[in-house]
């Protein structure tokens, strides 16, 4: 995808983000640097840092192959980090006192019902396990273009689910987020 259409893609994918009831509703947000043609999310730190919200990103620690989290206050505390991917130099902060917060994801592929593909170090998919037991409270996001939104994708035990994927033309609550946002329990994906 040339460059110019993937910035024309993702300006749309960012305001439809920035207009959902559930950006909204922050107080914080766990933000990833775009890679290549990934969708970016520069326009959403904008809107967050004007807004007054905490910005968190994540930054790859080799020696555990896990991903802390980092305040930061401006783009400018962003460097070349693994792989080349820009990365907080602030210090990381304990999971457990994040406050309530959306976790965008990035990924290769996704399903409306929240299946993530990713790049195959299953970072993020670590990092979502360890919000679910010390930050329950978060609500995690995935950021697409649409034609990478797929009925199926491969998906393994350890594999987590997002509870939202948004596009440029519409957001997908996943299944078990409706049922959450009605206030029923969910088991298995079924109310109850």
């Amino acid at each position: 995808m040339p460059a110019s259409v993937a910035a024309t893609h993702s300006a749309r994918v960012g305001s439809s983000f920035l207009s959902a009831g559930f950006y909204r509703q922050s107080q914080a947000i766990v933000l990833y640097s775009a890679l290549a043609n990934e969708v970016s999310t520069d326009e959403i730190l904008s809107a967050a840092l004007a807004a007054g919200r905490a910005v968190f990103y994540p930054r790859l620690d080799r020696a555990r192959s896990s991903l802390a989290l980092c305040k930061v206050e401006s783009r400018s505390d962003l460097a070349p980090g693994a792989y080349g991917i820009l990365e907080p130099g602030t210090p990381p902060i304990d999971i457990a006192s994040l406050p309530p917060s959306l976790v965008i994801v990035p990924g290769v592929a996704f399903t409306a019902r929240g299946e993530r593909l990713g790049r195959g170090g299953g970072h993020y998919d670590r990092l979502l396990a360890e919000l679910t037991e010390f930050a329950p409270h978060a609500i995690s996001v995935g950021l697409a273009y649409s034609f990478q939104l797929l009925d199926q994708i491969p998906q393994s035990e350890w594999d987590q689910r997002l509870n939202f994927v948004v596009t440029e033309s519409a957001i997908h609550p996943a299944p078990d987020a409706i049922w959450r946002e009605s206030g029923f329990r969910t088991q298995g994906g079924n109310p109850r």
